[in-house]
């Protein structure tokens, strides 16, 4: 990986200190947290808005994204209801991991707005990143957006939400998933 400054962000709830998002952080100072306005009543719009100060904020390189679940969704929002093309040429690529599906039953109910997930071409490079038995997001959910974005679609196999829970560790095939959008 270069030095490219990479935004995290997290889902509902924020990542804790044993997920890969988090380890992340603590291994690279070029890895920064999106800090949403509340992780555990997240609303998409501010979340779509907290993002949008922090791209208009960034100066160097184009940024890449590494999101986790609720933060993939206010990504897609971002880029396909917010951001300027001034905005979207400032992302380098994004890595989308555990995209819910908002219309699953264990979709957050605290999580609102994020229902009709924009389903067009993303401008910028993706790669969607799924699992067999992810509890917030069946499989053909994730192809399907993946193939709407233009993602590159990787299966890792029955690996739950890929959190902390799923025991990745520091998660080096996701850091080498998310250096490949730059290759």
């Amino acid at each position: 990986m270069d030095t490219r400054r990479v935004c995290v962000l997290p889902g509902y709830a924020n990542s804790g200190p044993d997920h890969w998002q988090s380890r992340w952080e603590d291994a690279d100072p070029m890895f920064v947290r999106v800090s949403m306005p509340d992780w555990d009543n997240a609303v998409c719009e501010a979340w779509c808005d907290t993002l949008d100060v922090v791209v208009d904020a960034a100066e160097e390189d184009p940024i890449l994204i590494a999101a986790h679940s609720l933060g993939c969704l206010t990504t897609v929002f971002w880029a396909a209801h917010c951001a300027t093309p001034d905005q979207l040429a400032k992302i380098a690529g994004a890595l989308f991991v555990a995209v819910p599906d908002p219309a699953s039953v264990s979709f957050p109910s605290e999580a609102h707005g994020f229902a009709n997930v924009p389903l067009v071409p993303l401008p910028f490079p993706t790669i969607v990143v799924a699992s067999t038995d992810d509890p917030y997001c069946r499989i053909e959910f994730a192809q399907r957006c993946a193939g709407a974005w233009g993602s590159r679609f990787v299966n890792i196999g029955p690996r739950g939400h890929i959190n902390a829970e799923s025991g990745l560790g520091d998660w080096e095939e996701g850091r080498r998933l998310l250096a490949s959008l730059l290759d």
